[in-house]
């Protein structure tokens, strides 16, 4: 029987220094660490390199679809009313806005019933949309974002006297949206306006 020779012990390599160097490191450089792996990621699947179904960072990082994704806000029609936007930029809607935050609501010319199923056309081929809640008068929905899986709250209220549907789109997360719920709802109208309503 021929003894196998001793393997060599394990020589300090990258990962090792770069665990040692980040645990000595100051929090500023941590944090450049970790944005670096990410835009890793990031680059990895953008080349195709991460297959997965969805997303490819969320492929790269488990669970971080619930991680960027959000709390649903408690949101609807109160006394003929959408919430109003909060201070952040990344929220548009239809009723008692500010310059920032306003958005014109959408106008129809047919019957309101009409309207909402069309409304509800429209959703069913926004990429990553799914309607939450739909009663006769009001439909909400949720988007996610192609990356990362940041959630955005959308609203339509269809008040009975008017041929006008109120709107609010914002983004449960951050500060910023680059403007994306302005953008969607827009897109919404002009697709309405393609369908004849």
């Amino acid at each position: 029987m021929t003894s196998q020779p001793a393997e060599a012990p394990l020589e300090p390599g990258y990962l090792y220094t770069a665990c040692r160097v980040l645990y000595f490191a100051p929090k500023f450089m941590v944090h450049t660490f970790i944005s670096l792996v990410l835009i890793g990621l990031l680059s990895l699947g953008n080349a195709g390199l991460i297959p997965t179904e969805s997303s490819p960072v969320l492929g790269a990082l488990p669970g971080a679809a619930r991680l960027f994704a959000g709390t649903p806000p408690e949101l609807g029609v109160h006394e003929g009313q959408l919430a109003p936007c909060p201070e952040s930029p990344n929220c548009v809607v239809s009723q008692n806005a500010d310059a920032d935050h306003a958005i014109a609501p959408l106008s129809y010319g047919s019957d309101r019933t009409v309207a909402r199923e069309a409304v509800l056309k429209v959703l069913s081929v926004v990429p990553r949309t799914q309607v939450v809640e739909q009663t006769e008068d009001y439909i909400r929905f949720a988007s996610g974002s192609r990356l990362l899986g940041f959630v955005d709250d959308g609203e339509f209220y269809f008040p009975a006297e008017d041929n006008i549907i109120q709107v609010r789109s914002a983004a449960r997360l951050g500060n910023s949206d680059l403007s994306v719920n302005r953008r969607r709802l827009e897109q919404i109208r002009l697709a309405l306006r393609d369908l004849g309503v």
